[in-house]
């Protein structure tokens, strides 16, 4: 018994305690001109998020891994119902097909969606074919093409979340409430959606965390104002040689992460 409680604890300690213990450690360094950085205990690293440049970049990562994953679970949500109306192996087949995006790294990802979105092979040069555009255009990089790009990354993991959920409600709640004159939206939204808030909020904390953590996406696909907090801390980290303020970053993130978790969490208890 003590074994099997010693191993993953000592996992958990190498793994997650003893790397983020240093993190923190080195976020309250000094960096010195000249060299790296020298042990010290200042909180300048930290304040240097109440300056407007910070502060925004801070803001617009959230607000990008919010829109992100209300964009993905949007979509996945009525994806992932109408999937569970179908028979057993059109569900397996579409899974395969979701599971297969999963594969897919950030880098295939950003570069797919970059050459999609260019003006000498993208999707611009069908619409002029068509008559919506008058000429080719590029729609990359953009704040669209930015979103349009998180939430195809986010995507199947809302999906693969919501999926189970649905799977397991009873068909009979549903059409109870037809039998009862709701039309199938009103059933939809008044039976089944309120059934799997939680499964709709972890899905939507799962989405924004990955959405937050994007490196590639944010310079493939967008500008210098939309790139997130992940390129900032690797861009002071290795670019500009400050690592207390990179771990400084590194530790809000994972604050970030680990309090939606928290929530998640809290919001489920309440709600059994």
């Amino acid at each position: 018994m003590f074994l099997t409680a010693a191993i993953p604890t000592a996992v958990l300690v190498c793994f997650f305690v003893v790397p983020f213990s240093i993190m923190v450690a080195v976020s309250f360094f000094e960096r010195v001109q000249g060299a790296f950085f020298e042990p010290a205990f200042v909180f300048a690293n930290y304040q240097r998020f109440l300056s407007p440049f910070f502060g925004s970049v801070l803001v617009t990562s959230l607000l990008l891994a919010a829109g992100a994953s209300i964009a993905s679970v949007t979509i996945a949500y009525p994806f992932a119902w109408m999937l569970v109306q179908l028979r057993r192996r059109s569900q397996t087949v579409i899974l395969v097909f979701v599971l297969a995006i999963l594969s897919l790294s950030e880098v295939i990802i950003g570069f797919a969606w970059s050459a999609l979105l260019s003006r000498t092979a993208g999707i611009g040069n069908i619409l002029a074919y068509v008559g919506i555009l008058e000429a080719p255009r590029a729609f990359t990089p953009g704040l669209a093409a930015l979103m349009l790009g998180l939430s195809y990354l986010g995507l199947p993991y809302a999906v693969l979340v919501i999926y189970p959920a649905l799977s397991r409600l009873d068909p009979a709640i549903p059409e109870a409430a037809r039998m009862l004159g709701a039309s199938p939206l009103r059933a939809f939204l008044g039976t089944v959606v309120p059934l799997t808030r939680n499964t709709i909020s972890g899905a939507l904390i799962l989405v924004f965390v990955f959405s937050l953590g994007a490196y590639l996406l944010p310079q493939l696909l967008g500008r210098p104002q939309h790139w997130t907090l992940s390129v900032h801390i690797t861009d002071q980290a290795i670019f500009q040689s400050n690592l207390p303020f990179a771990a400084a970053m590194a530790v809000l993130f994972l604050l970030i992460a680990l309090l939606l978790v928290g929530v998640s969490m809290l919001l489920g208890r309440e709600r059994t």
